[in-house]
């Protein structure tokens, strides 16, 4: 185990997707949300492929044991991504990164829903305080027929919730699946899925790209590979719930990123509910952890050698 260079892969996997996120918003005015699903992921996967082939695991690691799971992921996962892609032309880049930290939220649900996981008094507070949250962020735009803040960024706002949904129904999927899959399976053939799905999106109005956004729109693929990557090697050297607090680093690079690229300036009404659910995430994660280790010990005690 090597916690340090475990962080720093996740700090780094994260600049890396909020950069992504921040090339199909520049590009998002013209190209729809399809298209740009399409470049995500179609250009992620020869990055995969290397990475697989470098590490001489290119049969193993592209092995499906469960196909009709990926297949569910996928689709979902495709929903996520391209309802989170349409919402980054509605919204400033900070206010739908703090929008999709509900899905790790809306995860503890689905997961007590579907899998029959445990979901104690703590966790449920914690949930419940991330949503008070969300809605503070969303207030703004949930008062358009009282001079809120317009149609336009309560359907962007929309979008981006549905996005979260769809994000933690993924996440249910995904802990299935890692029972039987090798993770680099299931980051490959979600892309494969996600680039298939794409082209439903075909009748409702695909462009052909300037020379600038195709290099945009391939950028934030291999981007998003590379990030995906690196995001995998991170839980190699740490554990999970050392890494993960640090998904939140990404409202620091969206803050920045959002304020240099685009002039968004955040509101106070932001940054409070995004202070809150990130507060919530950071409170389910430890409790994860707090109850990881107390059944690691009870599971010591109760051994021969215990």
């Amino acid at each position: 185990m090597h916690p340090l260079r475990g962080i720093g892969l996740k700090v780094a996997s994260v600049l890396i997707f909020i950069v992504m996120s921040a090339l199909i918003k520049a590009t998002s005015d013209r190209v729809p949300a399809g298209e740009a699903v399409f470049f995500r992921s179609f250009f992620a996967m020869p990055v995969i492929f290397v990475w697989l082939a470098w590490r001489h695991e290119l049969r193993t690691g592209l092995k499906a044991v469960n196909p009709m799971g990926h297949v569910w992921r996928g689709v979902v996962g495709t929903m996520a991504m391209g309802l989170g892609f349409a919402g980054l032309a509605y919204l400033p880049l900070p206010e739908v990164t703090t929008l999709g930290y509900a899905a790790p939220l809306l995860t503890v649900i689905f997961a007590a829903m579907f899998l029959g996981e445990e979901v104690r008094a703590f966790r449920i507070s914690a949930v419940a305080l991330g949503l008070v949250g969300v809605l503070i962020v969303l207030s703004p735009r949930l008062t358009v027929l009282s001079g809120g803040m317009g149609h336009r960024e309560a359907f962007g706002a929309a979008l981006v919730v549905g996005g979260a949904v769809f994000a933690g129904l993924a996440q249910v999927f995904i802990r299935k699946l890692v029972h039987t899959e090798a993770t680099s399976a299931i980051v490959f053939y979600f892309s494969l899925t996600a680039t298939l799905l794409s082209f439903v999106t075909l009748p409702f109005g695909w462009v052909w790209p300037t020379p600038a956004e195709a290099a945009l729109l391939i950028g934030a693929g291999v981007l998003g590979g590379v990030a995906q990557i690196l995001l995998t090697s991170a839980y190699r050297f740490a554990d999970a719930s050392l890494v993960a607090p640090f998904e939140y680093a990404s409202m620091i690079f969206a803050l920045l990123i959002g304020y240099l690229a685009f002039d968004e300036v955040p509101t106070l009404v932001m940054l409070g509910g995004a202070s809150l659910v990130v507060a919530a995430g950071i409170l389910i994660i430890w409790r994860e952890r707090r109850l990881g280790l107390e059944r690691a010990r009870q599971r010591k005690a109760m051994s021969p050698q215990g």
